[in-house]
């Protein structure tokens, strides 16, 4: 009796950690807990950097569209890149979260700055990291358009 107690106890504890292990990879969009930064991201959202003007666009998948052209130029004219496939990613407990895109190697990060520690921080940061971990871009971005 002892053995078939200590035999279903241990069948139980590896379903529990299977199920732990894959209930970690959940697709931000079908989490219900994250669902208050998907409410707080706009489907669209237009932003400029000193070098460039980025638009972000929810996609019927669910994931995020990049498009960035010159900071001069119209965003009715051709992106010079696009990048599909994006997600967004929430950061912390509070109400800040990025966007995050791969392309040829890099990383190109979209961070929205709710809370900042200065008042004078601007709403959104671009960040571009290459193959090698290391920021290649860093520039504060204002909304053009949200």
């Amino acid at each position: 009796m002892i053995r078939k107690i200590l035999l279903g106890t241990f069948c139980i504890a590896q379903f529990s950690l299977v199920f732990a292990n894959e209930s970690r990879v959940i697709n931000i969009h079908s989490n219900p807990i994250n669902s208050e930064y998907l409410q707080k991201a706009p489907k669209t959202v237009i932003i400029k950097t000193k070098k460039f003007k980025i638009k972000i666009d929810l996609q019927p998948n669910g994931q995020y569209l990049y498009q960035s052209w010159n900071a001069n130029a119209k965003v009715t004219s051709k992106p010079s890149m696009i990048i599909s496939n994006g997600d967004l990613i929430p950061d912390g407990s509070g109400s800040n979260y990025y966007y995050e895109f791969s392309n040829e190697g890099y990383t190109y990060q979209v961070w929205r700055n709710y809370l900042t520690a200065s008042a004078k921080k601007a709403p959104y940061t671009l960040v571009v990291i290459d193959q090698n971990g290391k920021t290649v871009a860093n520039q504060d971005a204002m909304v053009v358009k949200n």
